[in-house]
């Protein structure tokens, strides 16, 4: 039995769903099981935030569809108790892990990061924990730049700031403040990109933070707009 959680699921026929998992020492897992009846169904765990162990094989009648088979389902601990923006913040967590992490890439170390910062989100809203996850996501897709060195090679300085250029890294610039982070413009202090890197992000760093999660993540989603996000701001707008 494998440790699990659910990302999304869907129905497929009358009793039977099609889940993406996320599998602790494999990755990306999509695979089908039937929901049950009665005392026998599963109906109540199959949700998102919910801790799994899971067992499931490859069925040749299902290859052809990158499906796995569900031998057993059960859960390991009680649901994350996520509410307000801690939901919302799990919901893009999921979606980022869907819409990016194709089906049994080997992602080992994302189960832990995922759970950690589920863990996170349980104990209170924090936009950090977001950009941490982002930040191991982009490493694991190999699209994270170097938050050790710059361009030419040398150490980030906490006195300097930094150019980021694509499929580059950071260039250092004669900058005396950082502004905010955009797609087509900004410049980074290099004490929030070390900041980044250790997981000690401050309060004040967090807005350049997110812009550059953002701008790394784009190019990756594409133009399809993220559901979780637009229903952030919706919660947020009320």
């Amino acid at each position: 039995m494998q440790r699990a959680y659910i990302l999304h699921h869907r129905r497929y026929r009358e009793s039977s769903v099609i889940l993406n998992m996320l599998v602790d020492g494999v990755g990306r897992v999509d695979a089908m099981t039937r929901l049950g009846n009665g005392k026998r169904s599963i109906k109540s765990i199959v949700q998102p935030f919910q801790p799994l162990l899971v067992q499931f094989s490859c069925q040749s009648e299902h290859k052809s569809q990158g499906l796995s088979y569900i031998k057993q389902l059960e859960a390991a601990a009680p649901a994350m108790p996520l509410t307000g923006d801690s939901l919302y913040s799990g919901f893009y967590l999921n979606e980022l892990l869907v819409r990016l992490l194709s089906v049994e890439h080997q992602g080992e170390s994302l189960f832990v990061e995922y759970h950690r910062a589920l863990m996170a989100l349980a104990g209170e809203f924090n936009s950090a924990t977001l950009r941490y996850f982002e930040l191991a996501l982009l490493k694991e897709l190999g699209a994270l730049p170097s938050l050790a060195v710059d361009v030419q090679g040398d150490l980030l300085l906490a006195s300097s700031h930094y150019r980021f250029l694509a499929d580059e890294g950071f260039l250092p610039v004669l900058q005396s403040a950082a502004g905010a982070f955009n797609h087509s413009k900004g410049i980074l202090a290099g004490e929030m990109l070390i900041a980044l890197n250790q997981g000690q992000l401050t309060e004040s760093q967090l807005n350049q933070a997110k812009g550059l999660m953002r701008y790394l993540l784009t190019p990756l989603l594409g133009n399809k707009p993220l559901l979780s996000r637009q229903l952030f701001v919706s919660h947020k707008g009320k």
